[in-house]
């Protein structure tokens, strides 16, 4: 009998039992683990094998290494007590589609070649898009993460300038020039780099003291550089920044948009899930102006990574840019409304939407609505205990489930207040018991806790709160 082919029935269907107990114990248990791994660049790596071996080897034996090499090296994202970033969580019924996707192991490039993949996205796109209050006039693409989402809305906006940079390219063409605030995402001058416009071509706007764009900056910010001849044609407007969860004046800058005609593109990666709440809806005003916008299932809404949502009024556009139907798909491509393969750089597309359909029938409106607004009421129970805290202070408004703060002992320097606050988040962190970040808010270091797994209580914050007080007394103490 040849032992060519996929592992015997039998085996597979045992260790897929056991990885699935395995999963699940890791979940029950989750909270036992040091969130942080104790370990030093390398370690993992020294102890794998240079090479792959020449014979195949049995499972036990890679299992028993995975826990051995590999486990010891892991940061525990879906940890209650990790508070850095945004909220990044994993939920049973994502853990399962993901487990049927790969099971299934298609390609949604085109509807011939699975058309429940094709509509199923679709459909999935349409619920979320309902959820967040975008209307029906917007068309969704499923990518990986809002910066390739980004990056193709910023291509279709470099299109819809008339230039046909698709067959002639940028040779000849003005300086294009793209505006978002001090506090947008680093991805939009990753997608100026490769849309090859250069990073110069990224404008960076003031923020009020709130850290939300100011349009009348951007307006004249647009003014001197058509004065200057050259050429605006994108604005990135943020609804929920990365380091303060900000929401920067939509409609305003469509304004300066619509003047202008310039594309308008909302980076609503992870505020956008808070217009799922009725209290929340505010955050997406405006944003049915814009010529796309991005929405991040895997922040807030409770989807595993990875799925990123590009909705946009002018898909065309983006056909515009990506269609590309070679011979050999040209039967594939034929007779069906929408090939998602037209829409982005990706010909091999994951099933990314079996997962997130189980998480939205899983938890329903209702379930991800609630959960929301708990942890905007555990944010907003976190920075109670900063304000009543005098040593400490807030260091932006919390308006989502994000707080910034920062130790603020008096009659400290404000370079060593930078460095203070810089340790405390390191010794936390070396705790293994919390997770938290850092950033800087007009100049400054500030801290940041950000609320966002199912998994995440008030216990959890009081804990994360005990260990930064304990770091912040260890420190002053020297």
């Amino acid at each position: 009998m040849s032992d060519l082919g996929d592992l015997p029935a039998d085996q597979a269907r045992l260790w897929m039992h056991r990885v699935a107990g395995w999963a699940a114990e890791y979940r029950e248990k989750i909270e036992e683990q040091r969130i942080t791994p104790d370990v030093a660049p390398g370690d993992i790596a020294a102890g794998l094998p240079p090479a792959p071996p020449e014979h195949g080897e049995k499972l036990a034996a890679i299992f028993d290494d995975f826990e051995r090499l590999i486990m010891p090296g892991i940061v525990h994202w879906g940890h209650p007590a990790f508070l850095g970033y945004f909220g990044s969580t994993t939920t049973a019924p994502g853990i399962l589609g993901d487990w049927l996707a790969a099971a299934l192991n298609v390609s949604a490039m085109t509807w011939r070649t699975s058309p429940a993949a094709t509509e199923l996205e679709t459909t999935v796109l349409g619920w979320i898009r309902g959820m967040v209050g975008i209307t029906e006039a917007f068309e969704g693409v499923v990518y990986d993460t809002a910066s390739v989402a980004t990056l193709h809305a910023l291509a279709a906006a470099r299109e819809a300038t008339g230039l046909d940079v698709r067959r002639r390219g940028l040779s000849g063409a003005p300086k294009l020039l793209i505006y978002a605030s001090e506090q947008a995402h680093s991805s939009v001058d990753k997608a100026a780099v490769m849309l090859g416009l250069g990073e110069d071509s990224v404008r960076r706007i003031e923020t009020d003291p709130e850290l939300r764009m100011r349009p009348a900056a951007l307006r004249a910010a647009v003014a001197r550089d058509v004065h200057a001849r050259l050429r605006p044609f994108a604005v990135v407007a943020t609804v929920g920044t990365t380091s303060s969860a900000a929401v920067d004046p939509v409609p305003a800058i469509a304004d300066v948009c619509a003047e202008q005609r310039l594309w308008l593109h909302v980076d609503a990666a992870y505020g956008g899930a808070l217009a799922v709440l009725p209290e929340g809806r505010w955050v997406m005003d405006g944003v049915t102006r814009a010529d796309s916008v991005v929405v991040n299932p895997h922040k807030w809404l409770f989807v595993p990574l990875d799925f990123s949502a590009l909705y946009t009024r002018r898909p065309e556009m983006l056909r515009a840019v990506f269609s590309l139907v070679p011979e050999y798909l040209s039967g594939d491509a034929e007779h069906a409304e929408r090939n998602y393969m037209d829409y982005g750089i990706q010909l091999g597309r994951r099933f990314r939407a079996l997962k997130a359909w189980m998480v939205l029938r899983a938890f329903g409106r209702a379930g991800i609505e609630a959960r929301i607004r708990e942890h905007v009421r555990l944010a907003r129970q976190f920075a109670d205990w900063v304000e009543a805290d005098p040593d400490f202070e807030l260091a932006a408004p919390v308006t989502m489930a994000v707080v910034c703060f920062r130790a603020r002992p008096a009659g400290m320097a404000d370079e060593d207040l930078d460095a203070l606050n810089t340790r405390i988040v390191a010794q936390a962190c070396a705790t293994g018991r919390v997770y938290l970040t850092h950033t800087r808010l007009d100049g400054r270091v500030a801290m940041r806790v950000a609320v966002g797994n199912v998994l995440t209580t008030e216990r959890h914050l009081a804990e994360a709160w005990a260990v930064i007080h304990d770091a912040f007394d260890r420190t002053l103490l020297g």
